[in-house]
């Protein structure tokens, strides 16, 4: 059976520009979706965890998405798949018709992470009621656990969903569960399209037969990937996993400078400066950055960040 859509190669998960006051700095995105293209992002996945979806307005996500879409009916290189939420699923169908009306290739849904979904069943009652509002446009379930707190196996939300969203066409899978995700990608002879959302683990994603990706760091970091992919494909297994460990080393600094909020650090050190995050995330300071920058050069990849 064929899938109802398929994203390969990278996926990046934008930043969301900010100017300095915190607002949206949307004069960035048509400059930001060309260095994806130049790099060989084949999709953008917006408004996510990276883009600072939950902390953005309605009308914020809108303005993205109209904008992202609109660099993508000129070039019609790299896809987009906007996230519309969220925990109101009232709002998820807002922003899936306004998706719909802009020209997106796929939109995406998370758990809802206040009144959490008790199992599968109901998730995959939430999803369908979001999608059937949309239902000429591909449906993803973005699972995120560490953040929305909702851990239930996905081979049972494919079990569920399958009979109750035609348009459903798969799941962005941020999660170490390789059981679980093996299970997923052979469900139903492959049906459905299982993005791998975990950077620091691709190379083991791609042992189990994945093709797509969904990352922060493809975003700075493009090039290492593409190597690392092209070096499993090429049976070329020992500089995969140097690749592979490059990537370990690069996102331990998200870690040792604050979390989430040093990708956007990444960003400015390759030459797009995408400012700062919003509350409640922390941003590094002035010297912390000169810190930052100091530990970047000490990993001696620059061959291998994206070209802005």
């Amino acid at each position: 059976m064929e899938k109802l859509i398929e994203f390969t190669g990278l996926i990046a998960a934008p930043f969301t520009p900010m100017h300095k006051d915190g607002s949206l700095n949307t004069d960035l995105i048509p400059k930001y979706y060309e260095i994806l293209e130049r790099n060989g992002a084949g999709g953008a996945f917006i408004n996510g965890s990276t883009g600072e979806g939950a902390s953005l307005t309605m009308k914020e996500k809108i303005t993205q998405v109209e904008i992202w879409s609109s660099c993508f009916r000129k070039k019609e290189s790299v896809r987009i798949i906007n996230l519309v939420g969220g925990t109101c699923y009232q709002e998820c169908i807002e922003l899936a018709i306004a998706s719909k009306e802009s020209g997106v290739s796929a939109i995406a849904i998370v758990a809802p992470y206040y009144f959490k979904p008790s199992d599968a069943e109901i998730l995959a009652d939430f999803c369908a009621r979001v999608g059937e509002s949309v239902p000429d446009l591909p449906v993803y379930f973005y699972h995120i656990p560490s953040l929305t707190g909702v851990n239930l196996p996905m081979i049972n939300l494919l079990k569920n969903i399958s009979a109750k969203l035609p348009n459903f066409a798969g799941i962005k899978f941020t999660n170490e569960d390789f059981m679980d995700y093996q299970s997923c990608l052979d469900f139903e002879n492959g049906k459905y399209d299982m993005l791998w959302g975990r950077d620091e683990c691709l190379l083991s994603a791609l042992i189990l037969g994945a093709k797509g990706f969904v990352g922060s760091t493809y975003n700075y970091a493009a090039p290492l990937y593409h190597k690392l992919i092209s070096a499993f494909n090429n049976n070329e297994l020992e500089e995969a996993r140097i690749m592979q460990q490059k990537s370990i080393n690069m996102i331990a600094l998200l870690d040792k400078f604050g979390g989430i909020a040093t990708g956007k650090a990444y960003m400015k050190y390759i030459g797009l400066d995408c400012g700062k995050f919003r509350l409640p995330v922390r941003n590094m300071t002035d010297k912390n950055y000169s810190d930052f920058v100091q530990a970047v050069d000490l990993l001696e990849m620059k061959y291998l960040l994206s070209v802005v």
